[in-house]
């Protein structure tokens, strides 16, 4: 049976109950370095470095922060910073070798349309959140602009992540096979031996992370998730023309914090890159739908930017305005306790992460 969670209090009493009550930047004593096993099969050890702030401080109500927020909000100079944060994306992706335009082009030139009416629900109620600009764009997710370049800009992303990394297969062994390892390591110890048989990937975008849930998890039924069917046509559109997989996928256009699926039907729900783009509302709602949807002993994986990377703190004037610009919720997203968010939900053994030097992985399990 289908339940919708949406709670129906106001916005600032979800968002305050939620928050933690510490002073927003809070200096550790010392910075803390975490290790994780690379996934190559090499068995080396990269280490990852926590910064001294508990988040970056351009967030939040600070100096810095309220800085930058008065020059996003001067009309002309936003349109500047907007076109800037697009051309550093697109120039980075081609530095590294990630064709941009190219890749862009092949599917604008596609017969990727084709794919709209089978994915697309027309009963979608978009939250307002999700009508703002983002990402540089003034219909956020919702063009096929954004569904082409969206595959180059996750590449970028993980380049970015791993500079010194020779390749792109070499960074997403890193970044990709990190994340999948500790999905791996956290449910074989919580589940209770739960076999995974079902995977949903809410907001899956363009179904990057779906294939790579794929591969990880050659046995399993994947379930992409997206709020945009620009996106899933994409996605569907690209599941026909990979090689076939033993995985059966199914792409469903819905809200992830209200997504009519049944209750206690999936072993895995995964969260990748989503939640900087959301209000605090929207994530604590995701994080209860989460819940309601795993089955006992089920495994919430969650990755996107840590507020606590010290690659993120120490980013340059430019960047963090130019990334801001561009995220209208990233302030609420690094305020927002997330461990407390996901154990206010109904999980318990939630453990966090760095799996790389910008990304953090949350992970937690359904009680059983």
């Amino acid at each position: 049976m289908a339940l919708c969670v949406l709670p129906h209090s106001k916005f600032s009493n979800n968002y305050h109950s939620h928050t933690s009550p510490v002073p927003q930047h809070t200096r550790r004593k010392s910075a803390v370095t975490v290790r994780m096993t690379a996934s190559s099969g090499g068995g080396g050890l990269a280490s990852y470095e926590e910064g001294e702030l508990d988040r970056p401080n351009w967030t939040g109500q600070t100096p810095l922060s309220r800085l930058v927020g008065a020059l996003i909000a001067f009309k002309p100079l936003y349109s500047v910073l907007k076109l800037g944060a697009r051309q550093v994306l697109i120039s980075t992706a081609e530095k590294t070798n990630v064709p941009w335009r190219e890749m862009t082009k092949e599917i604008l030139e596609s017969d990727v349309y084709k794919e709209m009416e089978s994915v697309q629900n027309a009963s979608v109620v978009y939250p307002d959140y999700y009508l703002s600009p983002f990402h540089a764009y003034d219909e956020g997710n919702l063009s096929w602009l954004a569904a082409a370049e969206a595959e180059a800009a996750t590449m970028s992303m993980v380049r970015r992540a791993i500079p010194d990394a020779s390749s792109l297969e070499e960074a997403n062994e890193i970044v990709r096979g990190n994340w999948l390892n500790a999905i791996e390591q956290h449910h074989q110890q919580y589940s209770g031996n739960l076999k995974i048989r079902d995977i949903l990937d809410i907001g899956c975008s363009v179904g990057v992370s779906t294939r790579f849930l794929a591969d990880k998890f050659p046995d399993t039924k994947l379930t992409g998730l997206d709020l945009s069917p620009y996106f899933l046509a994409v996605a569907k559109y690209k599941e026909k023309a990979s090689p076939q997989r033993s995985n059966s996928f199914q792409w469903i256009h819905a809200n992830g914090e209200c997504t009519g699926l049944d209750s206690q039907s999936f072993d895995i729900v995964s969260i990748s890159y989503v939640l900087h783009e959301c209000p605090a509302r929207a994530t604590i709602n995701l994080a209860k739908e989460s819940f309601r949807l795993l089955r006992p002993g089920g495994t919430l994986v969650i990755t996107d930017n840590s507020p606590k990377s010290k690659k993120l703190q120490q980013l340059s004037p430019v960047l963090f305005t130019l990334m801001k610009s561009t995220e209208p919720f990233l302030d609420e997203y690094y305020l927002l306790d997330l461990e407390k968010t996901v154990k206010d939900a109904g999980f318990v053994n939630v453990q966090t992460i760095l799996t790389d030097p910008r990304h953090r992985t949350l992970t937690a399990t359904v009680p059983y």
